[in-house]
């Protein structure tokens, strides 16, 4: 796998693995508590109008895609999900400049979803309540710069609205500790990230960074969302199975 040394994910892993490698049996066995322990909100008030289609496309950014990604793909009515950079130009879409933090790109994860099993409001309720913590401005648990921020990526003035309405019921709902600093950044292009990143919680279950951050999203995707949960996750590539 070929990861920039210089980014501070890729620091803490080694970190994590100096303090946790006698350990790791066990964490494998009982999933430890997460960093960003799961909030359970409500369920959107306002939500997008069941249609016909069979197909739709969102954009989320919650901090590293490599855990966002995964919450996704163990959820039912989620066809793929892939990790990839969103809110910058195509020519700066690349891990290593985009670690930097000055590309204007967020780490992405572009969500493929049947609206006739899941809507728009119930991605947006995992992603707040699961996938990552919306009170972090420009970063998220281990991970600081603004390629790790909270935002949403509209693709039609239909989610724009159900997002924002979301964001201001959750507001008013003070279900967080703090402010919700998620930002609505419609009319940005996504773009794929590079083949090692794809489905990287499934192929490295065992990495400490995975195991301290991202095991216990799923966890609790699980324990919190048991009708929305999928035991099988559908893989960048790999069909999905309902």
């Amino acid at each position: 796998m070929s990861i920039s040394t210089g980014s501070s994910r890729t620091r803490r892993s080694f970190l994590y693995a100096a303090m946790a490698l006698p350990v790791l049996s066990v964490a494998w066995l009982s999933v430890p508590k997460a960093a960003e322990p799961a909030v359970v909100i409500p369920a959107p008030a306002v939500d997008e109008a069941p249609g016909k289609a069979t197909s739709a496309v969102a954009v989320f950014a919650g901090g590293c895609f490599w855990g966002v990604q995964g919450v996704f793909q163990h959820m039912t009515g989620v066809t793929k999900a892939v990790s990839g950079y969103a809110g910058g130009a195509k020519s700066t879409a690349e891990y290593g400049a985009v670690g930097g933090g000055n590309t204007g790109h967020a780490e992405s994860v572009q969500v493929t979803y049947d609206p006739s099993k899941i809507t728009y409001g119930k991605l947006l309720q995992v992603f707040f309540s699961v996938a990552h913590n919306p009170t972090q401005l420009n970063y998220q648990g281990p991970d600081h710069g603004t390629q790790y921020r909270s935002a949403i990526f509209p693709l039609n003035a239909e989610q724009a609205s159900v997002a924002k309405a979301y964001i201001s019921q959750l507001g008013q709902a003070r279900v967080f500790p703090g402010a919700i600093v998620t930002k609505i950044e419609p009319d940005k292009s996504f773009y794929p990230a590079e083949d090692y990143h794809q489905d990287y919680l499934t192929l490295n279950p065992r990495e400490p960074y995975i195991v301290y951050n991202d095991l216990p999203k799923i966890a609790d995707l699980k324990r919190l969302f048991p009708a929305l949960y999928r035991e099988k996750p559908v893989l960048v590539g790999v069909r999905a199975r309902d």
